[in-house]
């Protein structure tokens, strides 16, 4: 198999056209897409991780099981300064000969870095190969949330990052040939609390984002230009209280979303259907064992190409 180093290392080391595109309107559908709706099942688990206050990298499994499960499985120790990390995107892992390779991206003060190191089969950093902060860029001191996504076949490829920023502007970036270029931005996102990623096509990226006030929204954000994202509500209350949203495929065009509340470190868990507005099926499997005590949470998963989302 192709490695991690090989594929994700591509994600941008440098950042080229830092100046940010006009801001574009927010374009709401007439009507929910017809699509039907699709249950998860409950066999379905996914591998949220969190940094933890010491600087480690947690790793646990959360489990659709009857009430849903979270298992603690192993922390790396001594992979960031303690306090530093302070937002991430999904972190990919794939095995290799000894162990694992790691990479994602982490914003530490205004710096964005691309972060790849070798966890031993031990669990520990493997010491033969660096654990590597390369500096993307700054200017990231206001952002709130970060994400990448990245979609390919045999005759094309797109690889694209979004970062939503404290005034409300979610703003995307292309990704190509380790450079990063500004690719739009669209204000009006101020009341979103978290974002999560649910659907990576040829030609968008759909993101489930709850707001301050409570309501639930998927956020479809076409891959043309400029940037016009389709906003749709899916809930109008209920969600408020909820600060981090992690998601991950179940069944063919579901989503198993953990949902925590860093207030109580409690977090919840709910299978949803293919999205389709406010017909969305979403049932609300329960709250799950043990506990989020990080300030810091994200996903982990495969390498991007082992990787597809079809909530959307």
């Amino acid at each position: 198999m192709t490695s991690i180093r090989q594929n994700l290392i591509r994600a941008g080391l440098t950042l080229a056209g830092a100046s940010l595109l006009g801001a574009a309107a927010l374009v709401t559908p007439a009507h929910a897409a017809s699509t039907s709706a699709q249950s998860t099942t409950a066999a379905c688990s996914m591998n949220p991780g969190s940094v933890t206050a010491t600087g480690g990298h947690a790793s646990s499994i959360v489990t659709a099981a009857t009430p849903p499960t979270k298992t603690d499985q192993h922390t790396v120790p001594g992979v960031f300064q303690p306090g530093k990390a302070r937002i991430t995107s999904t972190y990919a892992h794939e095995p290799n000969i000894s162990g694992m390779d790691v990479a994602g991206y982490v914003i530490q003060g205004d710096s964005l870095y691309w972060h790849t190191y070798w966890q031993t089969g031990a669990g520990g950093i493997d010491k033969s190969v660096p654990n590597s902060f390369q500096r993307v860029g700054g200017g990231w001191t206001n952002f709130v949330a970060l994400e990448t996504s990245s979609w390919e076949d045999k005759s094309r490829a797109r690889h694209s990052a979004y970062g939503l920023r404290s005034d409300g502007t979610l703003l995307r970036w292309d990704i190509a040939r380790n450079v990063w270029r500004a690719k739009g931005s669209a204000a009006g996102f101020s009341s979103v609390k978290s974002l999560a990623l649910i659907s990576k096509t040829a030609t968008y990226d759909t993101f489930l984002a709850n707001t301050r006030s409570g309501a639930l929204y998927t956020i479809r954000i076409p891959a043309t230009s400029p940037m016009k994202p389709i906003v749709t509500k899916v809930r109008g209350s209920g969600w408020g209280s909820l600060d981090k949203l992690i998601a991950n495929k179940c069944g063919q065009y579901g989503t198993l979303l953990l949902a925590i509340d860093k207030e109580t470190k409690s977090g919840f868990l709910y299978a949803v259907g293919h999205a389709n507005g406010a017909s969305t099926v979403i049932n609300r499997l329960g709250k799950t064992t043990g506990s989020f005590p990080d300030a810091v949470n994200f996903r982990w998963g495969p390498v991007w190409f082992l990787d597809p989302l079809n909530g959307d």
